[in-house]
C-alpha cells in the first residue's frame, strides 16, 4: 500500500473504531493532530504508535506548532514565543537572532518528534507587512531578507532534529487583510511585485532543501484566475518549474472558506490535485472528509507518494532522553530567556 492523497483528522485523544476504517482507506495517507487530540505526550505517543501501527508505509502524523498563537500541544510542552519574537531580536542583534532561531527550530521538532509526531509543519515564510492579522507575529519579519534569514536557522535547527520542513503560505499571505480561513482573500499585485518580496524567501530556502511547502487559498488575479491552492499556474508552472521544487506540496485545510470558490469538498480535492498538489488537508469535517476519499478511492500518483514517504520523522527520540540532554535543556533556556511577552492564543480545532 502506498500513501494515498488525502490528510484527514480525529475527533478527540483516542482513535475511534470508524476511524481506524478509514484511515485504511488507500487514498489516505496521513493525519493531522489538533489540540483535542492532546492530553499528555505520554498519550499522544501512544495515539502515534497506534496510527503508525495501522499501515505500511506508517501514515504521516503531522501537527501546526509554530509557537506562539499556533501551538497544538502545550501542557508538558515548551511554551515557544512567537516568530515574530526572533525578528525583533534580528533588529538589536542579527547574530543572537539567528542562534536562538536554529535553537527554537531544534527545539520544537524535537519535542515533537518525542511524541511520535512526524512534523510540524514550519517555518512559516510569510511576510509581516502589518496587513493580515491572521499572520501578524506569526511571522519573523517583514523585510525578505530577514525572513529568509531566520527561517533559514529555524530550518536547519529542525533538520538538526530530523524533521522534515515545511514552508508556508505559498506564495505568501502576509499581504492581504482577509482571513483565508473565513474568505477568499484577493492580492492585486503582479508577480513581479511578489517576486521581489513575499517569493524570495521561498526561493531561497528552496535552493536549501526546502522539503515541503504549504499553499495559500489567495487570489491572485494578475497572475492568474484561480487561487493559488488550485492553480496549475502557482504551482506546476512557477514552484515546480520556475522555483526548480522537487518537494511535497501540501493544500492548506480544504474546509476553509478561501477553499469554497472551488466547489464541493470532491471537487476541491480534485482540483487541487490536478493543479499540483501532492496531498490535500480535509479537517473538521469528518463527512466531508469521507466523501474526499471515496471521492479519489482510484487515484494514484506514485510520485507523489514517494515524495510523502520522505517526509517522516528521520527517529522518534525517547522524551526522558531528550529532556534529560544538555541541548534540550540549553535550548529551553536560551528560547524562553528570548520571549518577556504574553501572546493570544489561537486554537483554530
Amino acid at each position: 500500500m502506498t500513501l494515498g492523497p488525502v490528510m484527514v483528522d480525529l475527533q478527540g485523544p483516542e482513535l475511534l473504531p470508524e476511524e481506524r476504517d478509514l484511515l485504511r482507506h488507500p487514498a489516505v495517507g496521513g493525519v493531522i493532530i489538533f489540540s483535542r487530540n492532546y492530553e499528555s505526550p505520554q498519550q499522544m505517543r501512544a495515539l502515534a504508535q497506534q496510527l503508525h501501527d495501522l499501515r505500511q508505509p506508517p501514515l504521516l502524523l503531522a501537527v501546526d506548532q509554530e509557537g506562539g498563537r499556533v501551538q497544538r500541544f502545550r501542557d508538558g510542552f515548551v511554551r515557544l514565543p512567537p516568530c515574530g519574537v526572533f525578528g525583533t531580536i534580528y533588529r538589536q542583534d542579527r547574530h543572537r537572532a539567528l542562534q536562538l532561531a536554529e535553537l527554537g527550530g531544534w527545539l520544537m521538532a524535537s519535542e515533537v518528534l518525542s511524541a511520535g509526531i512526524d512534523l510540524s509543519f514550519a517555518p512559516v515564510l510569510d511576510l509581516d507587512q502589518g496587513i493580515s492579522a491572521v499572520i501578524g507575529d506569526r511571522a519573523f519579519h517583514r523585510q525578505p531578507e530577514a525572513v529568509t534569514e531566520l527561517a533559514l536557522s529555524w530550518h536547519r535547527g529542525m533538520h538538526a532534529a530530523g524533521m522534515a520542513t515545511t514552508g508556508k503560505h505559498y506564495p505568501g499571505h502576509g499581504g492581504v487583510i482577509a482571513d483565508s480561513h473565513q474568505a477568499l482573500p484577493t492580492d492585486e499585485r503582479s508577480l513581479a511585485d511578489l517576486e521581489q518580496a513575499d517569493l524570495i524567501p521561498f526561493e531561497r530556502l528552496i535552493h536549501n532543501n526546502l522539503n515541503a511547502v504549504m499553499v495559500a487559498h489567495i487570489l491572485y488575479p494578475d497572475v492568474d484566475e484561480q487561487p493559488a491552492g488550485f492553480s496549475r499556474r502557482w504551482l506546476t508552472d512557477i514552484l515546480r518549474n520556475q522555483l526548480g521544487f522537487q518537494g511535497v506540496i501540501f493544500s492548506d485545510d480544504l474546509s476553509m472558506g478561501g477553499a469554497e470558490w472551488a466547489g464541493d469538498y470532491p471537487q476541491r480535492a480534485r482540483l487541487a490535485l490536478e493543479a499540483g498538489c501532492d496531498m490535500v488537508l480535509v479537517c473538521n469535517q469528518p463527512a466531508a472528509a469521507i466523501e474526499v476519499v471515496e471521492s479519489l478511492e482510484n487515484y494514484r500518483d506514485p510520485a507523489a507518494s514517494l515524495r510523502l514517504i520522505r517526509m517522516h520523522g528521520a527517529s522518534f527520540p525517547e522524551r526522558e532522553e531528550l529532556l534529560a540532554s544538555r541541548q534540550w535543556q540549553l535550548a529551553v533556556a536560551a528560547v524562553e530567556a528570548s520571549e518577556s511577552e504574553r501572546w493570544l492564543d489561537m486554537d483554530l480545532e
